[in-house]
């Protein structure tokens, strides 16, 4: 093997490398889009959190729980 020849990735390595791009494209895109419409609606986007009247919020314990 020439040493001077330079290593070139796996496929495998230069698809996950361009699909993670497409995600990443994809996802910013949805962004715009969802930020265009909220803007023409008159709404904000990403829209606050809220928490309905009376609802409890479950709480994580470790284990599988039910109260009794």
């Amino acid at each position: 093997m020439n040493p001077d020849l330079k290593l070139f990735p796996r496929l495998a390595d230069v698809e996950r490398e361009v699909i993670a791009e497409a995600r990443e494209w994809g996802r910013q895109r949805l962004q715009e889009r969802l930020q265009e419409l909220a803007e023409q609606s008159g709404e904000v986007f990403p829209p606050e959190a809220t928490q309905a009247a009376g609802v409890r919020i479950a709480k994580r314990i470790g284990k599988d729980r039910t109260e009794g």
